[in-house]
């Protein structure tokens, strides 16, 4: 398999006046293309941090992080533009819909921004929302919200899937149905999808699972038979 990311002592450092902060304390690893990795970790671990660095959304303080062998720390603001449109898709624990666009459009808006056919209400069929097309983000709940979101990011087709608790806002069994439509993103449509989650049951259905804890890689397991979704105990 070949790798799409590599992290290569990674330190992210915030400060606050006097005190500094180590975010990501000499982080490696690397994620091959088209796994299923769950990065798990207690809160304020550094796992946000970590998908923030990985999708262009925040700096490094040292270190490099390569993605299809390219070296995005030393991208401008121009290039990580490019690189977030074009390769990775965001779900987020906040959902960011654009409020006087209907669900649908909310998805058909990728087509601005990727040059992919998008059948919106195909999309919005695999996350159960089709009957929810016309309706605004107001009309809907949180997790319908959360629901467009994630049809948003998948609409897209990127080459990784960057997933901040995704199914924070949802019940069990939409849960699921997300957690399968992400899986079978990875083992059919060969996109790296990469879950920060609180939830170690997930660990079972991973390619990869990568453990932090204090802003350092505490383990890396590599998962020979990983499980489907559906045979998952919740």
């Amino acid at each position: 398999m070949n790798t799409i990311v590599e992290f290569k002592n990674v330190i992210k450092e915030y400060k606050s006046g006097d005190h500094i902060l180590r975010a990501m304390n000499n982080v490696n690893f690397t994620i091959n293309e088209g796994e299923f990795v769950i990065i798990l970790g207690p809160s304020g671990a550094g796992k946000s941090t970590l998908l923030n660095l990985l999708g262009g959304l925040d700096s490094l303080t040292t270190g490099e992080i390569i993605v299809n062998n390219q070296h995005i720390e030393s991208f401008n603001d121009n290039q990580l533009t490019e690189y977030r449109a074009k390769n990775v898709g965001f779900i987020f624990q906040f959902y960011n819909l654009i409020p006087n666009l209907t669900a649908l459009e909310n998805i058909e808006l990728m087509k601005d921004i990727v040059d992919v056919d998008i059948n919106g209400l195909e999309i919005l069929e695999s996350v159960g929302l089709k009957d929810h097309a016309k309706q605004f983000p107001a009309q809907l709940s949180g997790g319908e919200q959360q629901r467009v979101s994630i049809a948003r990011a998948v609409a897209k087709q990127p080459t990784m899937l960057l997933c901040d608790e995704p199914t924070g806002a949802l019940d069990s069994k939409t849960g699921i149905l997300i957690l399968n439509l992400l899986q079978n993103m990875s083992n059919n449509k060969n996109t790296t999808v990469i879950i920060v989650t609180h939830n170690a049951i997930l660990a079972q259905a991973a390619d990869k699972v990568i453990r932090i804890k204090n802003g350092q890689i505490e383990n890396i397991t590599i998962n020979e038979n990983p499980k489907k979704i559906d045979e998952l105990e919740w």
